[in-house]
């Protein structure tokens, strides 16, 4: 076990602090630098991530990539073995030294949501305020429930509320005490489909409004980007792209990050005068020298399509179509100009389901296509 060491809130840590642009307000929980293995196994490897408050950042990325390992590390779940993790600019953990988790003034979720079958409602988030009256404790307790929805329920016990009213609670009870960050472990993944949008939908606004410093992993990708401010995508213990949503889906550094938020098609070219041409349209490709092998990486949105000729584009054979709900998913058959075919899907919104063979026009936007030189495609 390591030594806890008490919160000093009032210096900050010495070290200099991880460069940040200068618009963004000071960090309410940092990640400086921290590598956690077990064994021969690096799960996380010389990550630095800041986090504001008010603001939702969501870690992202494949299973094994480290990205729980970092919540409970920040949490005070495991102990630091590199690097150095600050709660506003308080030391909470360093390599030998740690705050227990119940000092570090950090709510926590769990995918169990690990509410007590004996208490009721207001009894598990009243649980964690033994600092307060009992008077006081209550009032709390209610006015948090009041803040997600559940006051009503507040004499009910967890085995009377649906998996959704209990994600609620359990988001209740970690608001409850004011921490000053709120670490969530994939809190939705229980929930059927039609129940996750509905909650999370919830969660957010309710986080919106505590205003908490929020800290959410999860392997959805469309959930993340529903969720969060900021996303930081996870790969092999390092975190490999972090911006915006839109930075992340519409301007990818690599194309494990393309791949990882939506499907694409991918197809072979070579650059040729800053240009690279495929069966579907050409794109600009004026960071690579002529000649270089390029792979380009094509959103199915990307591929708007249309019945008949159109102007001077691609043509493309219908193989089939899926109406999906808010999208229809269309495999085409697209001549590669070498006497043989690419096969692509592409997809259009609301119902658009021609038969199958039937000749449509293919235009192409470039802002949903994206070319990377061949070796950096895995």
């Amino acid at each position: 076990m390591v030594e806890a060491e008490p919160i000093l809130m009032s210096a900050p840590a010495s070290r200099e602090m991880t460069p940040r642009p200068a618009e963004r307000p000071a960090a309410a929980l940092e990640i400086d630098g921290v590598s956690h293995a077990y064994g021969q196994v690096v799960a996380v490897d010389r990550v630095g991530l800041g986090i504001a408050d008010r603001e939702i950042v969501c870690l992202v990325g494949p299973s094994g990539c480290g990205k729980s390992t970092l919540l409970r590390l920040a949490a005070g779940l495991e102990d630091v073995q590199v690097g150095e993790i600050r709660i506003r600019g308080a030391t909470v953990a360093r390599p030998g030294r740690a705050v227990p988790p119940e000092r570090r003034g950090v709510g926590l979720v769990f995918q169990d949501y690990a509410l007590f079958p004996h208490l009721s409602v207001l009894e598990n988030v009243a649980f964690g305020l033994s600092d307060l009256s009992v008077e006081r404790r209550r009032a709390r307790a209610a006015e948090t429930l009041e803040q997600v929805g559940m006051r009503d329920s507040a004499a009910s016990y967890p085995h009377m509320l649906s998996g959704g009213q209990q994600q609620r609670v359990a988001l209740a009870r970690a608001l409850a005490p004011r921490p000053g960050v709120l670490l969530l472990d994939e809190p939705f993944s229980g929930l059927d489909t039609v129940l996750r949008n509905q909650v999370r939908d919830e969660t957010l606004h309710v986080l919106k409004q505590a205003g908490t410093a929020t800290l959410i992993v999860t392997h959805d990708p469309e959930e993340a980007m529903f969720l969060a401010d900021r996303i930081a995508l996870m790969r092999d213990g390092r975190i490999v792209q972090m911006g915006e949503p839109v930075d992340l889906y519409c301007r990818p550094m690599s194309p494990f990050v393309a791949r990882f938020f939506g499907e694409v098609n991918r197809i072979a070219g070579r650059v040729d005068r800053a240009q690279v041409r495929t069966p579907v349209g050409t794109l600009d490709a004026a960071d690579f020298a002529d000649g270089t092998p390029v792979e380009v990486l094509i959103r199915p949105e990307a591929l708007s399509l249309s019945l008949g000729p159109v102007g001077d584009t691609a043509r493309g054979r219908v193989g089939a179509a899926r109406l999906l709900g808010r999208t229809s998913l269309i495999h085409l058959e697209v001549p590669d100009g070498r006497g043989g075919s690419l096969h692509v899907h592409a997809r259009m919104p609301g119902p658009f389901l021609p038969p199958e063979d039937t000749t449509v026009s293919i235009r192409l936007d470039g802002n949903q296509a994206f070319v990377f030189a061949a070796d950096d495609v895995i």
